[in-house]
């Protein structure tokens, strides 16, 4: 489905895709330190794998309502980091800029933490104790 926008100068009608809301609310949330990755699920990787390239909507979904939108998103976390924090940052981010770069109102923004990845690092670290 598109989002309809109303031009106030009259010039015509301004439609948005769902796909555009889903790429900018991906990026928007790839901002914050401590994502890892906007998980895309087993199509989407298949998807990639196939084609290679990568689908920067990956992991969002829209639903429009009568006068707003909502977004999900599915995300891998870094370990260590305090989740419900980064969440917090993600929500606030993902709305601001999908609302400056839209004009649209976004109702919510519901976050799914489906994976927790540990640094190279830190995995090294531990596997050699």
């Amino acid at each position: 489905m598109n989002e309809t926008l109303n031009n106030d100068a009259n010039l015509g009608i301004v439609k948005i895709s769902d796909e555009v809301v889903c790429v900018i609310a991906g990026i928007a949330a790839a901002e914050i330190n401590g994502i890892v990755e906007i998980n895309q699920g087993v199509t989407g990787g298949i998807t990639q794998m196939f084609t290679g390239k990568k689908n920067l909507a990956k992991g969002v979904k829209v639903a429009v309502e009568e006068d707003s939108t909502s977004i999900e998103l599915t995300i891998a976390v870094e370990y260590g980091i305090k989740i419900p924090e980064v969440v917090l940052q993600v929500q606030e981010n993902v709305k601001k800029t999908v609302e400056a770069m839209t004009g649209l109102t976004v109702a919510s923004v519901n976050v799914f933490v489906q994976n927790i990845v540990v640094p190279k690092t830190a995995n090294q670290e531990i596997t050699a104790e």
